[in-house]
């Protein structure tokens, strides 16, 4: 039996350098699904790589990745594709974020991600926890984009992805007509298969019946956590 997988009591933090086998690369599940890890870049609110991404790979339970699959067999007729930017998330991720929160030196990507909320809020107003449901596999963020011409150009959604402000909120009033209605597109085709939003981002976007409901892993994000062979 995998070290991650050995019990499940609940709050538990489960670590091992391997995942559950309930878990799988969604690559593996359905390759159409446009990736843009940002967490195992730069492009994101610490400004840089972020603990345990070893790999820009989409890992899920699943199930989750499994309704993932149907929900863009839907798109696909219109023209549309998701693009997942964050799915399992390792607990010593989520740690990071906490230590990167409580840094108040560190303003580098205040312009780009809060501009309107103090860096001493984040943690505070709920845009940054001790815990995330990423950690439980059946979680992650998305967002659309148009396949025409190859461009698969992002839908305009409002705001950019781990955008800290209200306007994030998936019924935001203060984003265009749009922007609204490309929000409605993305949460009733993840309704559909069985996903509910967390209403305070429009990307954030959870599996329901978890797979793992009381456990957070913190095994690496890579191809070899689930015995994947792709990049």
């Amino acid at each position: 039996m995998r070290a991650a997988a050995v019990v499940m009591c609940v709050g538990l933090v489960a670590g091992g350098a391997a995942a559950p086998p309930e878990f799988t690369a969604l690559a593996d599940v359905d390759p159409t699904v446009r990736q843009d890890m940002r967490y195992a870049g730069t492009r994101n609110f610490t400004g840089g790589r972020v603990d345990g991404y070893e790999e820009p790979v989409c890992l899920l339970a699943r199930p989750a990745a499994e309704a993932l699959r149907r929900a863009q067999r839907r798109l696909l007729r219109r023209g549309l594709s998701l693009k997942v930017y964050d799915c399992y998330r390792p607990q010593r991720a989520v740690d990071q974020f906490v230590r990167w929160a409580a840094d108040a030196s560190d303003q580098s990507t205040k312009e780009e991600f809060y501009p309107e909320v103090d860096k001493s809020r984040l943690i505070p107003e709920g845009y940054i926890a001790e815990k995330s449901g990423h950690s439980r596999g059946s979680t992650l963020d998305v967002t659309l984009v148009a396949l025409a011409g190859g461009s698969g150009r992002e839908l305009d959604m409002g705001t950019p992805f781990d955008f800290f402000d209200p306007r994030s909120h998936t019924d935001s009033p203060a984003v265009s007509e749009a922007a609204r209605a490309n929000r409605r597109l993305l949460r009733e085709t993840l309704g559909e298969a069985g996903f509910v939003n967390l209403p305070e981002e429009w990307w954030h976007f959870t599996f329901k019946p978890e797979a793992f409901p009381d456990t957070y892993f913190d095994f690496p994000v890579s191809g070899a956590s689930v015995g994947s062979a792709r990049p």
